[in-house]
């Protein structure tokens, strides 16, 4: 969901395939009972405080900036989501994962556990989503759940995109690699925390699987 534009209060929605089958069926099954705010679209170095025409003009030139229109792809949209601190917070709450980067051998796997500094408690209710990119080199699994498990589930835009990605719930995620026999792959893990917005990404890489020969033929 997104304005249109910042001169008019004019929104365009883009609803999932469950909320089309809610509004279908009629009957006030469609309520909207929770939403987020974010500014992904938001250059905030664009203040200028030096701004010749004054106080009134620091902000114009973020005030004019084109709006992102609404996308279904929850990873590519909402990055940067507005949350609510308690009075006199001086930090936005991050999220971390214990390293960016790791390469495993086939039906190798790893535990990571995310967390949340610059915040007390963050995420811990309802944990964090998980979004591994091609589920064709690695599987993942939720091996600690959250204590709530209202969040929301990112969708990508393409079927056959959804379909090679895999997205879980939970405090603690464990990633197992597959065998792949044509070359390495390196795909992403994509961790969002669901109640701060903050989020990390993990680069995967999986090692192909050496087949050793003899003479010209496996063994």
């Amino acid at each position: 969901m997104g304005y249109l534009n910042n001169a008019t209060v004019t929104v365009d929605a883009i609803l999932t395939k469950k909320g089309r089958e809610l509004l279908a069926r009629g009957r006030d099954e469609f309520r909207i009972t929770q939403f987020a705010l974010a500014d992904d679209e938001v250059d905030y170095s664009l203040y200028n405080p030096d701004h010749p025409l004054g106080t009134a003009f620091y902000g114009a030139a973020i005030e004019n900036m084109p709006i992102i229109e609404a996308l279904p792809d929850e990873t590519q949209m909402m990055k940067y989501k507005l949350v609510t601190l308690p009075r006199g917070s001086a930090r936005i709450p991050v999220v971390r994962i214990p390293q960016d980067a790791i390469t495993l051998n086939a039906n190798e796997s790893v535990i990571i556990q995310p967390n949340t500094v610059n915040f007390s408690g963050g995420n811990s209710s309802y944990g964090y989503t998980a979004v591994l990119s091609d589920s064709d080199a690695a599987n993942i699994v939720a091996t600690a759940g959250a204590r709530n498990s209202a969040a929301s589930v990112p969708q990508y835009i393409g079927d056959s995109e959804a379909a090679q990605s895999i997205t879980v719930t939970g405090t603690a995620f464990e990633i197992t690699a597959k065998e792949l026999y044509n070359s390495n792959r390196t795909i992403t893990v994509l961790f969002i925390g669901n109640e701060t917005g903050g989020r990390a990404t993990l680069t995967l890489t999986v090692r192909r699987v050496d087949i050793a020969t003899v003479g010209g033929g496996s063994r």
